[in-house]
Parts: structure tokens; sequence; C-alpha cells
């Protein structure tokens, strides 16, 4: 049914790009060929194409963070920069926001880009995105590309089971191109 290249040397980079492969196979093929094995699946998917194409190896990014230290926090003080979930923070916005906080990646992401406002800032912004994943669809992440397509799959196909979701994924994963969901992906039920 697949007709996926193995991800070897010789492989094409457009090629490697046409096809999904697993963070685990990227990270195999990135120790077989001494490449760097840390960084998310698109750091990994970009460095093993520049290495099929070029025989270049991309370094990772050195992310070194400033850590600043958080004194009392209160609602007045400003966020900091390079804002890092600490417990300090944690106990806070529980006592202001109740049990059921939690630092849930879009609040994460608003507090890394959001340095100098306040914390009173931070905490309309929590319930604003709490009251947005409610009210429709939160954005999944590129790297995330299964649950992208599950999501959709059932978006369109209320009837079918997750062994049918998963069926179509496998098929839509073996072929060149990109890896969102398509109706015309349905024809992997029928074989």
């Amino acid at each position: 049914m697949s007709d996926r290249p193995e991800l070897k040397i010789g492989l094409a980079g457009n090629t490697f790009r046409n096809y999904h492969y697993l963070k685990e196979e990227l990270v195999e093929f990135c120790r077989e060929n001494h490449l760097p094995t840390s960084g998310g699946k698109v750091e990994l998917t970009e460095r093993i194409a520049t290495f099929l194409n070029t025989g270049e190896v991309i370094k990772p990014e050195s992310k070194t963070k400033k850590v600043t230290t958080v004194g009392e926090i209160t609602e007045d003080i400003l966020i900091e920069e390079n804002f890092v979930c600490s417990e300090k923070h944690r106990a806070f916005f529980k006592e202001k926001i109740g049990k059921g906080f939690s630092f849930n990646i879009l609040f994460q992401r608003w507090l890394k880009a959001n340095a100098g406002k306040t914390y009173r800032d931070a905490i309309e912004a929590y319930y604003k995105i709490l009251e947005e994943k409610k009210n429709g669809r939160t954005v999944i992440d590129k790297q995330f590309e299964y649950n992208t397509y599950i999501r959709d799959f059932f978006d369109d196909n209320k009837d079918k089971s997750l062994e049918d979701a998963i069926a179509c994924w496998k098929y839509k994963k073996s072929l060149a191109g990109h890896n969102r969901y398509e109706r015309s992906d349905l024809a992997a039920l029928n074989e």
C-alpha cells in the first residue's frame, strides 16, 4: 500500500519532504548519519532535507534563556522578559483564577509574547482564551499533523469510526504531497 521511499542517503530532499515520516524515524536517521537529534519535527525535517540535498549539517540553534527572578507577584506587576512558568507563577494564577487554572499552550504563548503588560492583563487574557476555546476550534501546531487530520476527518465524517480515520490517515501519509484530510482519502476504506 505504501510507495513511501525509505529514508536514507541518496534520497532527494524534495522527495523526502513530500512524504510523512514519524519523528522517531527522523531521529534515527539523524543518529545513523551523525546529525544533531535535538529539536522538534519541523526542525529535524529541515535539517535532514538540507543534509540530503547538500551534505551540510545544520547545527541546532543554541537557545540560552536569561532567567529573571520573580519577587512577589501582584496584579499590577509587569510580566518579565523571557517569562518562564514557575511554581510561584502557578500559585499566583491559582489564587486569582481558581484551582482549575493550568498553563495551557495558548496562555503560555500569550505570556511570552506580552512582556511589559501587567499580570492583571494576563488574567483577562486567560479568561478570553478559555472563552475562545469554548466557542471555536483551537489551532493545532504544524508538527501535530495526525491530530489535525483526525479532527478534520471527523468534521467531515460524523458517522465514521476512529479505526476508519486511522486507516485513511495511514493511506494519506503513504502518498506524496501534503497530509491534510481530503474527502478522496475515503478511498482507503474501500481497499
